[in-house]
């Protein structure tokens, strides 16, 4: 499998119809997110962190629902509406994913952990 450059992501995800994602063990979901924010719809698998990250801005099936995968995708194709939709609020759900709300909830969460450990000792 040839890896395709980073920073040309955003057009393939752009010039795509939707990301499918079955993924049944992703960490954090990061390419949901990169398409969501690129106005690419995503069908997703409705297990681990992907359900989370997405929310209502993707079609959520069961991982291994071969039928599920299929009725998803020809909706999602065939229903203008309901792509339009999916893309407002895939880049509506992506804006909220930024760098530096990341590193702030992450200080944050530093920052509890040393008050904690100080008041012990």
């Amino acid at each position: 499998v040839t890896e395709l450059p980073e920073e040309e992501m955003p057009l393939y995800y752009g010039a795509a119809q939707a990301l499918l994602l079955p993924s049944r063990y992703e960490g954090f979901g990061l390419p949901a997110l990169e398409a969501m924010a690129a106005g690419c719809p995503v069908v997703a698998a409705n297990a681990s962190a992907l359900p989370k990250v997405t929310g209502e801005a993707a079609l959520l099936v069961p991982p291994d629902d071969l039928a599920a995968w299929s009725q998803a995708v020809l909706r999602l194709l065939r229903d203008d509406r309901l792509r339009e939709a999916l893309v407002e609020k895939g880049r509506e759900r992506a804006s909220r994913y930024t760098w530096d709300a990341c590193a702030t909830r992450t200080l944050a969460v530093y920052r509890r952990v040393l008050e904690k450990s100080s008041s012990r000792g």
